[in-house]
């Protein structure tokens, strides 16, 4: 009987593992670096310059109806949802920055590092502003400034978690690990039994 790769024909797991699936590889995790850190700066520099340039003006167009710059400030989540919920949101926000990166030491996928890196910029960005803005620290209130017609005001950490998201949903369906590997499919798996 042939053992499958990776491994031992008894169905112990007492051989060497392959390092990539336990330690993330440089390029990767320096590519998840740069992306967290860049969107993050960006979100929190645009948040200052809106805080600072449309405090007490009307909408700024920038273009035309298709765009424009509104001030607000958000106590809830996404689309203005959970507005009772400011410290649960906070909470979870710094439980899903935790889980974020636990998941970046196994990164060796750079369209995942790409993902995680925007999904962590989106976090942080907002959770800083729930620890640090008015009211008070885990109650702050979310500064949005983006408007779109018929679609709520979001801001840059809202972009980020959306870019994430959606890569995150592509390699899944595509079938990558975040060890850049395909995943083997069920249909896969049988085919191989089948000629066995």
């Amino acid at each position: 009987m042939q053992a499958a790769r990776g491994t031992s024909v008894d169905g112990s797991d007492s051989g060497p593992t392959d390092p990539r699936r336990t330690v993330a590889s440089g390029r990767a995790w320096a590519v998840f670096s740069l992306v967290a850190v860049g969107l993050y700066a960006a979100d929190q520099f645009s948040k200052h310059a809106a805080v600072e340039h449309l405090t007490g003006r009307d909408d700024v167009r920038v273009v035309g109806e298709v765009l424009q710059l509104h001030l607000t400030r958000n106590p809830g989540a996404a689309f203005s949802l959970g507005t009772g919920f400011t410290v649960a949101l906070s909470c979870l926000a710094i439980v899903a920055t935790g889980v974020v990166l636990v998941v970046s030491r196994r990164l060796v996928d750079k369209v995942w590092a790409v993902a995680l890196g925007a999904l962590l910029a989106g976090i942080t960005g907002n959770l800083t502003d729930r620890m640090l803005r008015d009211p008070e620290p885990f109650r702050g209130h979310v500064v949005d400034f983006l408007q779109l017609p018929n679609w709520p005001i979001f801001n840059v950490a809202d972009i980020s978690i959306n870019i994430g998201v959606g890569l995150i949903l592509i390699q899944v369906f595509r079938g990558i690990g975040l060890d850049g590997t395909r995943q083997a499919t069920k249909s896969d798996t049988t085919s191989s039994e089948d000629s066995e």
